[in-house]
C-alpha cells in the first residue's frame, strides 16, 4: 500500500535524502543537499554564509543518521537500516522527541517549501514542492492530498504553519498505521 509506514520511510530516503539516487545514504548525499538547499533558498543565489549554514545542518544530520542507523559501520545507510533507526527514534514519539539534527532538517525543509516566507505552507507552495519529486498528471490529486492534511485551524490560517508541519512530519514517520493523518505530507505517494 502506498501509504504504508514502510513506503513512507522509504520515500524519505529516496526523495528527501538520497540526492544522488544510488539507493543508499552516505556523506556525499548530505554535502549535495547542503548546496541544493542553499541554492533553493537563495532562489539561485548561493552565498558563502548560507552555504556554511546548510553544510552545518546537513552534515550534522548525516552524522546523526550514521550514528543511529549505520549499524554495520560501513559508511552507508541502507533503506532497511534507516527504517530500523526511524523505528527506534521516531515511532510513537512527538516531534520534540526526534533527534536534534532531524528537527533542524525538518525546519529548514519547511523554509524551502514556504516560497513567499510568510510562515504558511499554502496550496500553491505544496503543489510546487510535490511536482519536483513525484509524477502526477492531474493537479486535482495533489490538491486532494493537500486538503486531506488540513485541520480546522489550518483552514482558518490559510495553510500549514511550521508547528503544524513539524507535527505532521512526526506523524508521517512516527505513526505506523496505513491511514496515518499525515500520509500525504509530501503528496500522493506511489509504491
Amino acid at each position: 500500500m502506498a501509504s504504508s509506514w514502510d513506503n513512507r520511510v522509504a520515500f524519505v530516503v529516496r526523495y528527501l535524502y538520497d540526492i544522488d539516487c544510488n539507493g543508499y545514504l552516505d556523506a556525499h548525499d548530505f554535502h549535495c543537499l547542503a548546496l541544493r538547499s542553499c541554492v533553493l533558498e537563495g532562489k539561485g543565489e548561493c552565498s558563502k554564509a548560507r552555504l556554511q549554514k546548510y553544510q552545518h545542518i546537513m552534515l550534522s544530520l548525516w552524522e546523526e543518521i550514521a550514528q543511529l542507523a549505520d549499524f554495520d559501520k560501513d559508511g552507508i545507510v541502507t533503506v532497511d537500516e534507516f527504517k530500523q533507526a526511524v523505528m527506534n527514534c521516531c515511532v510513537g514519539r512527538r516531534y520534540e522527541d526526534f533527534p536534534q539534527a532531524m528537527r533542524a532538517f525538518i525546519e529548514s525543509n519547511f523554509r524551502l517549501i514556504d516560497l513567499n516566507n510568510d510562515g504558511i505552507l499554502a496550496l500553491e507552495e505544496y503543489r510546487y514542492d510535490c511536482v519536483q519529486r513525484i509524477v502526477v498528471e492531474d493537479i486535482k490529486i495533489i490538491d486532494e492530498a493537500y486538503y486531506s492534511l488540513l485541520n480546522d485551524d489550518d483552514r482558518r490560517r490559510g495553510g500549514i504553519t511550521l508547528t503544524r508541519y513539524q507535527e505532521l512530519f512526526a506523524q508521517f514517520l512516527g505513526d505506523q498505521s496505513d491511514d496515518c493523518p499525515a500520509k500525504h505530507l509530501f503528496g500522493p505517494l506511489e509504491l
